[in-house]
């Protein structure tokens, strides 16, 4: 069973089939230039709404070549990096440090800078977000058909866990190696927060003011739908096969992020097994939360992307705390009877 993350699914349905429900506001000359792909698991949608002309800004319809060459590079960059931090791709720096089962790697700069923080976010959880827990997702397969799902091995799920320790990354420069032989990195809780940044840093450069990029559960608004209006983001009831929204945002300059239990889950023997695995059990997560949203200033979706997975783990209470301490960062808890928690400043709407 494939599943794909979102906070913008709705986006994409908005796009195609319903512009008013999820995004509002919109002008009726205010046709973006849209481009999609396959990347990093998902569909992902790049939506260019205004470019710079020297010193004038116009609609990207006005400007189509210009703003699909900024897509289509946007894109390539998102190819790259992922080729460089996926686990699974062979060659990849991260896969190269796995196999060197314990000797120095030399990697890219950003693969050491995006393990750092990895492993920043790592301590603050105390060990609930880990990036060393690739020998626990690689025995799990989320991806198969329906109806053919397996569960792990149980002993060497029990195995795995016992290797899952950020504390046995060693760096030195750009050269990385594990302590534990034993020990894999996985990047997929913070990657795609750091790739969505990274292209959003490229469109700008390329000239656009206004633009939306969703990479399914990441969302990055460059600005906002026109210099008055706000981007308004649905954000999709859990389970509800991207139907439906509990509500939406109004935003500009913003990431959001979505980690939820319904983005990748398998069934077996009637039981349903969700993609948010528990450090210390290998298992999925018990938790009373079903999904969160974060939402913070463009610019920071790799640290959303890292907190979002860590709230979703801690629970509803304590997920609130952790995001109230942060000035920067407002969220969206829902939680698994329904009830919908929203930090103080969330600018959050919901559905009647």
């Amino acid at each position: 069973m494939k599943r794909t993350t979102n906070i913008a699914v709705a986006l994409m349905l908005a796009m195609a089939l319903l512009p008013a429900a999820f995004l509002s506001g919109c002008s009726a000359k205010a046709e973006p230039v849209s481009k999609d792909g396959y990347y990093l698991d998902t569909i992902c949608i790049v939506s260019v709404y205004r470019m710079k002309d020297g010193n004038e800004v116009k609609d990207a319809s006005e400007m189509k070549d210009d703003a699909e060459a900024a897509i289509d590079a946007s894109f390539e960059l998102c190819r790259d990096l992922e080729d460089t931090l996926s686990r699974t791709r062979e060659g990849s720096d991260v896969s190269r440090i796995n196999s060197a089962r314990g000797e120095w790697t030399e990697v890219s700069t950003t693969t050491r800078e995006l393990i750092q923080k990895g492993m920043e976010y790592s301590h603050e959880s105390d060990g609930a977000f880990d990036i060393t827990v690739g020998g626990v997702t690689k025995l799990w397969d989320f991806h198969v058909a329906e109806g053919e799902a397996r569960l792990p091995d149980k002993d060497a799920l029990a195995e795995a866990v016992k290797h899952v320790n950020y504390r046995d990354i060693a760096i030195e420069g750009d050269r990385i190696r594990l302590t534990d032989p034993e020990t894999e990195i996985d990047l997929g809780g913070i990657a795609k927060g750091y790739i969505g940044d990274r292209m959003a840093e490229l469109l700008k450069e390329r000239g656009v003011v206004s633009a939306v990029i969703n990479l399914g559960g990441n969302v990055i608004c460059v600005g906002g739908k026109t210099d008055t209006e706000d981007f308004s983001i649905g954000v999709e009831t859990p389970f509800s096969d991207r139907s439906e929204i509990i509500g939406k945002v109004d935003v500009r300059d913003k990431t959001l992020v979505t980690s939820g239990v319904y983005e990748r889950r398998i069934e077996v023997d009637g039981k349903t097994y969700h993609h948010i695995l528990d450090t210390k059990t290998g298992w999925p997560v018990k938790t009373d939360l079903d999904a969160v949203t974060l939402i913070a200033p463009e610019g920071m979706s790799c640290d959303i992307d890292a907190l979002s997975t860590t709230c979703l783990i801690l629970g509803a209470d304590r997920g609130m705390e952790l995001i109230e301490k942060k000035g920067d960062i407002e969220g969206i808890f829902v939680l698994k009877d329904g009830d919908v928690r929203t930090t103080k400043g969330a600018n959050f709407e919901k559905e009647d």
